[in-house]
C-alpha cells in the first residue's frame, strides 16, 4: 500500500475527460497515477473524501484507494443532555402555566 500525499483533479484536453491524479509515497518509491473519473462532482467528491478522512492509501495490486476515518463520540453525550435540557424547560414552562410554581412560593411566605 502506497500513502496518498495528495489528489488534484485535472481536465485532460487530449482525451476530453475529468482525471483525478493521486500524488504517492511509500515502499521507498514517489509516484502519480491518474484515473479517470466522469465529471468535476465525482472528482469533488474524491476530494473532500481525502480531505475529511485521517489516512489514505492506494494499492497498486489491486488499483483500490481507501480512505479511513476516525470518529469520536463528542456530541452524543450531548445530544442526550441536550434533549434533557428542553424537557426540563418544557416541564418549567408548564408549571408556570398551571400558576404551581406561584402556588408554592406563596405558601412559601
Amino acid at each position: 500500500m502506497l500513502a496518498i500525499q495528495g489528489l488534484k483533479c485535472i481536465y485532460d484536453t487530449g482525451a476530453r475527460g475529468w482525471a483525478i491524479e493521486l500524488a504517492l509515497s511509500g515502499e521507498g518509491e514517489d509516484a502519480v497515477r491518474r484515473f479517470d473519473v466522469d465529471g468535476p462532482d465525482d472528482a469533488e467528491m474524491l476530494i473532500e473524501a481525502f480531505e475529511d478522512s485521517t489516512s489514505s492509501a492506494f494499492d497498486p495490486a489491486t488499483g483500490e484507494i481507501v480512505f479511513a476515518y476516525e470518529y469520536a463520540d463528542f456530541g452524543v453525550e450531548d445530544e442526550d443532555e441536550e434533549d434533557e435540557d428542553a424537557e426540563d424547560e418544557e416541564a418549567g414552562d408548564e408549571a408556570s402555566e398551571d400558576g404551581s410554581d406561584e402556588d408554592e412560593e406563596k405558601g412559601k411566605k
